[in-house]
């Protein structure tokens, strides 16, 4: 086998409840407006038809209780606070009830995005890529597997800068259920185990700062925090 030409930079395994090893991180789908609160902050309406996604790159994945730079190009960062689902078998146009059973465990994960950049490329019909796939941008807490943790509808999610609460919602109010979105993102991808789905943020998303500390919680699993440094 060809040695490749230079080495690239280690992705981070999430660490899992109650294990010794890692899961890796292969692809990460973000479901867009699945919250109706929030869509409506964001001015806009859910889309009942279907779940829709954007993606982020592995490369920017970090784990809780990193302390990473606010990142350039954007002056209105925000945090956006979600449930992750972490596949565990291969799942391809499945039903409903096989996608529920393919969930290897669930974490609390942060999708971190420039406002501004998303916002400015959504008024002109651009894709998101600059204000969402951000360096540092999709910070994972640990896993707790699926035998020891599920879903309920009145589990919390909320998320506090520095002490002072600004999201918080149970997964009730979440648009598309995950077998849902599982099932449905299934008839796209082959998924397999690596994959990550975030499924959403609730609302009052909002802006950060350097120095700010970011605490992100579901009842039941373990925290996922990031503390933003200056500017690189």
């Amino acid at each position: 086998m060809a040695r490749p030409l230079f080495p690239l930079p280690d992705i981070p395994g999430i660490p899992v409840r109650g294990e010794t090893a890692t899961y890796p991180i292969g692809r990460i789908f973000c479901v867009g407006r699945n919250y109706a609160a929030h869509a409506a902050e964001m001015g806009v309406e859910v889309d009942r038809e279907a779940p829709f996604y954007f993606t982020k790159s592995a490369a920017n994945a970090v784990l809780s209780g990193t302390v990473a730079s606010y990142p350039p190009g954007t002056e209105d960062y925000h945090h956006e606070m979600e449930l992750a689902v972490a596949v565990g078998r291969q799942l391809f146009q499945a039903d409903r009830a096989e996608a529920g059973r393919a969930v290897f465990g669930y974490g609390c994960a942060l999708d971190m995005t420039r406002r501004d950049l998303q916002i400015r490329e959504r008024k002109k019909q651009r894709p998101w890529d600059l204000g969402k796939d951000v360096e540092n941008g999709a910070v994972f807490g640990p896993l707790t597997p699926a035998a020891d943790w599920q879903p309920r509808g009145d589990t919390a999610i909320r998320l506090s800068v520095n002490g002072e609460e600004r999201q918080a919602a149970t997964l009730s109010e979440l648009v598309w259920t995950i077998d849902e979105i599982l099932a449905h993102l299934s008839g796209f991808y082959h998924l397999r185990p690596g994959d990550l789905i975030l499924t959403g943020t609730p609302a009052g998303v909002g802006p950060v700062r350097p120095g700010d500390r970011l605490r992100g919680v579901v009842d039941g699993l373990d925290p996922v925090e990031l503390m933003l440094g200056e500017p690189a």
